[in-house]
C-alpha cells in the first residue's frame, strides 16, 4: 500500500523561511539600535542585553558585536571586549574600526605588543585615521621604542600640521627623555597652530626652568597664569615663580621640577 506524504511545496517553504529571516534581521537591527542608544548614553550595562538579543536573532550581526564590545570596554572589562571584537572579525575581516578598538583594548589591558599589530592593520585599512597612528606611537613608547614613537609623531605632524594631539604627545615624550630644548620647540609650534592653547605656555615654562633659563621660565609661567588663572596648576606655577625670584639674585640653583602637563 502506497503512502502519500503531503509536504508543502519547496517554493512555499522557501518563501516562509525568507520571511522569517527578514523578520529576524529586522528585529536584530532594532535591538542593535536600542543598544547603541543606551551605550551612547553611557548606560553600558543596560545596553548589553539588547546587543545579546540582537545577536540571538542574527548571529552574524557585526554591528551588534561591535557595540557589545564597546559596552564591555566602557565597563573596563577589556578581556570580554577583546573576545567580542575577535568574534566580530570572524564575520568581517576588513573593518579598520574593529582592528582599531582591538588595539585600544589591548593597550588599556596592559598589552602593547598585540596592540601594535592590530593598530598597524587598522592603519593599513584606513591610512587617514590619525588617532590610530597616535595610539600606535603610544604603544611603541610602552615597549621602550621611543625613537619609533617620535618618528611616528613627526610623520603625523608633517602630514597633518593642524593635528594638535601629535604635538602634545611628542612634547611630553621629549620631556620624559629630558630633551627640554626640543620639547620647548614643539610647544612653540603648538602656539603657532593654536595660540590660545595655554598649556603650551606651561610646557615652555617648565622646559626653560629645567634648562636654568629663569627669566624665560618666569615669563612663560606668568603667561600661563594670565591665560588660565583658574587652572589647578596655578599653585605649582606660583610656587616656582616664588622660588625663581628668590634664587635669582644669589645663585642659579633650582629645585626639582615636576611635570604637570599631562595631569
Amino acid at each position: 500500500m502506497a503512502i502519500t506524504l503531503y509536504n508543502k511545496p519547496n517554493r512555499e517553504m522557501l518563501s516562509e523561511m525568507s520571511i522569517k529571516s527578514e523578520l529576524s534581521d529586522d528585529e536584530s537591527y532594532k535591538l542593535c539600535v536600542k543598544g547603541d542608544a543606551l551605550r551612547l548614553a553611557n548606560m553600558f550595562q543596560e545596553s548589553i542585553p539588547k546587543y545579546l538579543r540582537s545577536i540571538f536573532y542574527k548571529r552574524e550581526n557585526v554591528d551588534a558585536y561591535y557595540g557589545l564590545a564597546l559596552s564591555y570596554k566602557g565597563l573596563l572589562n577589556y578581556d570580554k571586549a577583546i573576545e567580542t571584537l575577535e568574534k566580530a572579525l570572524s564575520f568581517k575581516e576588513d573593518d579598520f574600526a574593529i582592528y582599531y578598538e582591538l588595539g585600544i583594548c589591548h593597550l588599556m589591558n596592559g598589552a602593547p605588543c598585540p596592540a601594535i599589530k592590530f593598530l598597524i592593520r587598522s592603519i593599513q585599512l584606513n591610512p587617514d585615521n590619525l588617532n590610530a597612528q597616535v595610539q600606535l606611537a603610544l604603544a611603541h613608547e610602552l615597549v621602550g621604542e621611543q625613537e619609533m614613537a617620535l618618528m611616528i609623531y613627526q610623520r603625523i605632524i608633517e602630514v597633518a600640521p593642524d593635528f594638535l594631539k601629535a604635538y602634545k604627545h611628542k612634547a611630553a615624550l621629549l620631556m620624559s627623555l629630558d630633551e627640554y630644548k626640543d620639547a620647548s620647540t614643539v610647544f612653540s609650534q603648538i602656539l603657532k597652530v593654536k595660540p590660545t592653547y595655554s598649556k603650551a605656555f606651561l610646557g615652555i615654562g617648565i622646559c626653560f626652568d629645567k634648562l636654568k633659563r629663569s627669566v624665560d621660565a618666569m615669563r612663560y609661567y606668568k603667561k600661563f597664569i594670565e591665560n588660565r588663572p583658574e587652572s589647578t596648576h596655578v599653585p605649582f606655577v606660583e610656587n616656582r615663580l616664588f622660588k625663581l625670584k628668590k634664587s635669582r639674585p644669589k645663585n642659579k640653583i633650582f629645585s626639582v621640577v615636576s611635570n604637570p602637563i599631562n595631569a
